[in-house]
């Protein structure tokens, strides 16, 4: 029998792009709530524990009562929340964090979907860290733009409806000032850094598309540090993932200008390792679609590792 996948919250922003992406397949039995009884939540409990695997696309607090609803029944979990993305008992859903990591999250009851942001930091960050060239306590400064989806529905509406009270007219705003982003603790936990980094994330009126910017001194770094190394480092780490692309030193070198939309529509990440070499700095950047890679591309790419495609 083809397992039965259930969308808790499959009308939100994340969770209609997963419906998009699975629709059609013949390998799952795509499970939906009948509209009228949607907030009954005696039918979504029934869905949940009877569904193989959950995917969880939530308020944090709703994902988490939903685990609890139907844990103990063997029910998978796929939660694209933030509520378990540091959690030790997770297996965390970013398939090339590690060599050994899809085989974690093909075997996991829980698996955890990575945020946007944090798709990108982290993919440039863990492999430095893992393989020793950049310390745990370096001063790690993350800036970001992200497409204004990323934001949910009340972003999208506040940006593509001018005549609301609320409307934002702002070509580009960064907001969480206070350093305090709910990212911040799932880049710390998954890229092995211990000081807290400074993350600065903005939104651009453009529906899709991500840029994520890790500037590095690098002689703050382990060694002899240079732009061939880290672009080594990476390329090594990422070899035949077929997701995550490390651009070409000279790629990056030409590169005049990066788009956020570069990957727009994608489910891929691509890597660039910029700079000049012999000026002891680095301009690491990883471009995603912050709704592919960035958040239902990598929960469809979860799901397949879970039911072994």
């Amino acid at each position: 029998m083809a397992p039965k996948i259930f969308i808790d919250g499959e009308h939100g922003t994340t969770g209609l792009q997963i419906v998009n992406r699975l629709t059609g397949r013949t390998d799952i039995e795509l499970m939906s709530m009948p509209a009228d009884q949607r907030r009954d939540p005696e039918v979504r409990k029934a869905f949940l524990r009877d569904a193989d695997i959950a995917i969880l696309c939530l308020p944090d607090d709703a994902a988490r009562e939903s685990v609890a609803l139907a844990a103990d029944a063997g029910t998978r979990f796929i939660d694209a929340s933030t509520a378990h993305r540091s959690h030790p008992d997770w297996a965390y859903g970013f398939a090339e964090l590690s060599k050994d990591q899809a085989a974690r999250i093909a075997s996991a009851q829980f698996v955890s979907n990575p945020g946007c942001y944090s798709t990108g930091a982290i993919a440039l960050l863990a492999p430095l860290v893992a393989q020793g060239l950049l310390p745990a306590d370096y001063p790690v400064t993350i800036n970001a733009v992200s497409g204004y989806t990323g934001g949910g529905k009340q972003m999208i509406a506040q940006m593509e409806d001018a005549s609301r009270d609320d409307a934002i007219t702002a070509p580009h705003f960064a907001y969480a000032l206070t350093l305090a982003h709910k990212h911040v603790p799932e880049i710390i936990a998954r890229t092995g850094i211990s000081r807290r980094p400074i993350f600065t994330p903005a939104v651009g009126r453009f529906a899709q598309g991500m840029l994520v910017n890790v500037p590095l001194h690098l002689d703050l770094m382990t060694g002899n540090v240079t732009l061939s190394g880290i672009h080594a480092a990476l390329s090594n780490h990422y070899e035949g993932s077929g997701i995550v692309e490390v651009a070409s030193l000279e790629e990056a070198s030409k590169a005049g200008r990066l788009d956020p939309e570069e990957l727009k529509g994608t489910d891929r990440i691509k890597l660039y390792v910029c700079g000049t070499e012999g000026t002891d700095q680095a301009n690491l950047i990883a471009s995603l679609d912050n709704l592919g890679k960035g958040a239902s591309g990598a929960a469809v790419q979860n799901l397949n590792l879970m039911i072994g495609g």
